[in-house]
């Protein structure tokens, strides 16, 4: 049973002198992640490196599938850290790693090691060739390959020594938490988790806003919507969904309305609702699931019209995707099959058989103004009645 994990990033290692900042946010979700698996850990941050140490016993897969949910992670190591007790241990160190963790002998290796601490006695190539040369006596049966092994056993002389050969992928992007926050408008399809996850993956925080039209969506759709949050949230951290009752506007933009127009009109509101509970919770930006050209209400004049209502940004992060593409994520991701599950939302409920595909913003203005006399009032009702769902 690996002790330690080596944390690998990427991006964050270009960063400058506010670096530090993304360390500690990966430190701290790091952490946060493996609170919710049995076991104690400790996560550090030490010299560019970031170590999580097993401080009673846990369970391996369950400890590196809660990694692979923390955005900023490019590598999860597991590794033997030991302490400098001279040459002769380091090399019965690494021929026991080989020992316990390779039970075929039948590969090619290279040994790579780097020196952060330069007052080691032996340089880089002079421990590769010595480790290689005490790999070879223990195991003759292996081979040296130093352009293309199946094997590359990592040494890092450190303030403690890292040995490792394994790196199993994260899920890469930014800690989140370092990039602000923005509201998700989250149906019960396939796109806007996908949406959601690729904006948190770039360290936003993620809450989300979920239009329900009871009757004609069921409580099956809702619990779809939670579960979806859930899985976002699995990587997003902590999400805050609201459930918006929006039956009553969806139904007098109904009756009032040209039928071809409905899908606009309901849009706009949507984003006029959404854009409060961003608001409130303190966001900079909505982020949508929109592709361009997958549906009406998703063509250049569509999205124009709905951005026209409001005032803080619009992400699209699907915004040139098309639908494989989108659905590949979403399998990557685990959303995939709840997504597909047949419970209808209120999106589609309502679908006109023609609607418009390039709407006039004036015209669409206009048809608005039938609604002048009810909105307001429904819209502050919908918002006021609204509840809210704690995603942890």
């Amino acid at each position: 049973m690996f002790q330690s994990f080596l944390i690998k990033y990427a991006e964050i290692g270009v960063k400058g002198k506010n670096r530090y900042l993304f360390e500690n946010a990966l430190v701290d979700n790091a952490k946060r992640a493996l609170d919710k698996i049995d076991g104690a850990f400790q996560v550090t941050k030490e010299n560019g490196r970031v170590y999580a140490t097993a401080l009673s016993y846990y369970d391996y897969d369950e400890a590196v599938e809660a990694l692979q949910h923390v955005f900023g992670i490019v590598g999860i190591c597991p590794m033997v850290q030991i302490d400098d007790n001279g040459f002769e241990d380091l090399a019965e160190q690494v021929v026991k790693y080989i020992e316990e963790n390779y039970e075929e002998k039948n590969f090619t290796f290279k040994v790579m090691a780097r020196r952060a601490r330069k007052n080691y006695p032996m340089d880089s190539m002079e421990l590769n060739a010595e480790l290689g040369g005490r790999i070879l006596d223990a195991f003759p049966e292996l081979k040296v390959d130093v352009h293309n092994p199946d094997v590359i056993i990592n040494v890092e002389i450190r303030n403690h020594i890292n040995i490792y050969s394994k790196i199993l992928p994260g899920p890469g992007g930014m800690p989140v938490g370092t990039a602000g926050k923005a509201m998700l408008l989250l149906s019960g399809g396939i796109d806007s988790p996908v949406a959601g996850w690729m904006t948190a993956k770039r360290g936003v925080v993620v809450d989300a806003v979920y239009f329900h039209a009871p009757p004609y969506t069921s409580e099956r759709a809702k619990q779809k919507v939670v579960d979806l949050a859930k899985i976002v949230s699995k990587y997003s951290g902590p999400m805050n969904l609201y459930v918006v009752n929006f039956t009553d506007i969806q139904m007098y933009i109904y009756d009032k309305c040209p039928h071809d127009e409905l899908t606009i009109i309901m849009r706009r509101y949507m984003m006029k609702i959404a854009e409060h509970f961003a608001q409130k919770e303190g966001a900079q930006g909505l982020i949508t699931g929109e592709s361009i050209g997958q549906v009406a209400s998703q063509t250049m004049q569509s999205l124009a019209a709905t951005n026209e209502v409001c005032t803080m940004p619009v992400f699209r992060p699907v915004i040139a995707f098309d639908k494989q593409e989108i659905i590949d994520v979403s399998l990557k991701i685990g959303s995939y099959e709840t997504s597909i599950l047949p419970y209808e939302d209120c999106c589609t409920t309502f679908v006109a058989k023609h609607p418009v595909t390039k709407p006039n913003i004036n015209v669409i203005k206009n048809s608005e103004k039938k609604l002048e006399e009810e909105i307001d009032r429904m819209m502050e009702e919908a918002i006021n009645s609204a509840e809210l769902i704690r995603i942890q």
